[in-house]
């Protein structure tokens, strides 16, 4: 037995684990990484249990296999060709369950790896699962698996109002907790009446080095979505996925994507000293490096890029020093004060909203825009406000803790 097992081990080990599940219909939500210890997908490794019956599957973003590549990219609903299942997709027609989706099971299994991070879309829809749930008297099971970047906390909260299908709630941009916990957590704040289990982790300590999250070494990294390669890029998602908001590359269409930003009319090596001078302080647990990259697909294809690669894999890294989302909005600070009229602020239909800014979509309100425009605001004010926000989130998540 090893010494880490993630939800999906334990119950496909454990035959009395699964007793409550014998005769009942079972759906699956999962997605690439939704993995065994032994890489077998988690659809076929459950359906080969001959006391379980499986009889629907769900994708979310990008597909249960993976096949989509950017965002606003549907995937379709088919028919498992191996299983003979319905596959219904979450990010299609949908993005909430219908109740014919909903008829087909009794008890759904989610089995969903997360990035640590609001935006990540697989936050969302457990939420909205959760509740077709509770409507529908669904019983669910959290097959819990790694944040993978462990439990900091960093950025504001999602404000009043600003909910979307990428802020599933009044979380930071890092919130520190396991799809369980953040199950546990919807549960209590949206009042929800649904028979929920959660299949806790066994072995997972998530202030264990080198990986602070991600059991390196153990388990090998599977992308939960394709721009999702590595533990690196995890670990830098919570500042860079802010660049989707923007008119700079994050590095799609390169082979370290959201590891990286630039754009053909910038100076990277002008922009890493202005960051150095505004807030050395926010650099701190990583390294900065000047780069050059030509993206072959999405912003500036086939354009040469000036940028900026943030490393955060090698002896320099600094788990609770690493702060993603101020060097991120420190960048953009620093942009903003060599270019004030820099087309910075992208204006796109993003996760299908259509009336506001994606870079306000991202942060759960216009705070930090703002902060970014405003000439006269400094680090300073920024921290505290974000302070604050952290301070208390990193107390009131604390009784949703199971590890």
């Amino acid at each position: 037995m090893p010494v880490l097992q993630f939800g999906l081990d334990r119950l496909l080990s454990d035959d009395a684990l699964r007793r409550p599940l014998n005769g009942r219909r079972i759906a699956l939500v999962a997605h690439p990484a939704s993995v065994s210890a032994n890489l077998e997908h988690a659809l076929d490794a459950l359906a080969t249990l001959p006391d379980l019956r499986i009889t629907a599957a769900f994708g979310p973003q990008h597909g249960l296999r993976g096949d989509k590549q950017d965002n606003m990219a549907e995937s379709p609903e088919f028919l498992d060709p191996v299983h003979g299942i319905p596959v219904f997709s979450l990010y299609g027609l949908v993005r909430r369950p219908t109740p014919v989706m909903m008829a087909s099971f009794d008890v759904l299994l989610i089995d969903l790896q997360d990035l640590g991070c609001r935006i990540y879309t697989f936050i969302t829809t457990l939420r909205y699962l959760l509740e077709a749930a509770a409507e529908h008297g669904k019983a669910v099971w959290i097959l819990d698996r790694p944040n993978p970047v462990g439990r900091p906390v960093e950025g504001l909260l999602l404000r009043p109002g600003w909910e979307s299908f990428v802020g599933a709630g009044a979380l930071p941009m890092r919130h520190g907790l396991t799809m369980g916990e953040l199950a546990c957590w919807f549960i209590s704040t949206l009042k929800l009446d649904v028979d929920c289990t959660v299949i806790k982790m066994h072995g997972w300590n998530p202030e264990a080095a080198p990986g602070y999250g991600w059991p390196l070494g153990e388990r090998s990294w599977i992308n939960p979505s394709p721009n999702a390669p590595n533990v690196s890029m995890a670990r830098c998602y919570a500042g860079t996925v802010m660049l989707e908001g923007t008119t700079l590359s994050e590095g799609r269409g390169t082979t370290r994507p959201l590891e990286l930003f630039g754009a053909p009319d910038i100076d990277a090596r002008h922009l890493i000293s202005g960051m150095q001078a505004l807030a050395p302080q926010w650099l701190d647990g990583c390294r900065l490096r000047e780069c050059w990259f030509e993206p072959t697909f999405h912003k500036h294809t086939g354009h040469l890029c000036h940028g900026v690669q943030i490393h955060v894999e090698d002896g320099c890294y600094r788990h609770a020093l690493f702060r993603p989302w101020r060097l991120q909005a420190l960048a953009f600070k620093a942009l903003r004060q060599m270019l004030p009229d820099y087309a910075l602020w992208r204006d796109f239909a993003y996760e299908y909203e259509f009336d506001r800014l994606a870079i306000d979509l991202i942060n759960g309100s216009p705070l930090l825009r703002e902060w970014v425009d405003d000439p006269a605001a400094t680090p300073t004010d920024l921290d505290a406000l974000s302070r604050a926000d952290e301070e208390g989130w990193g107390m009131a998540r604390r009784e949703f803790f199971l590890y």
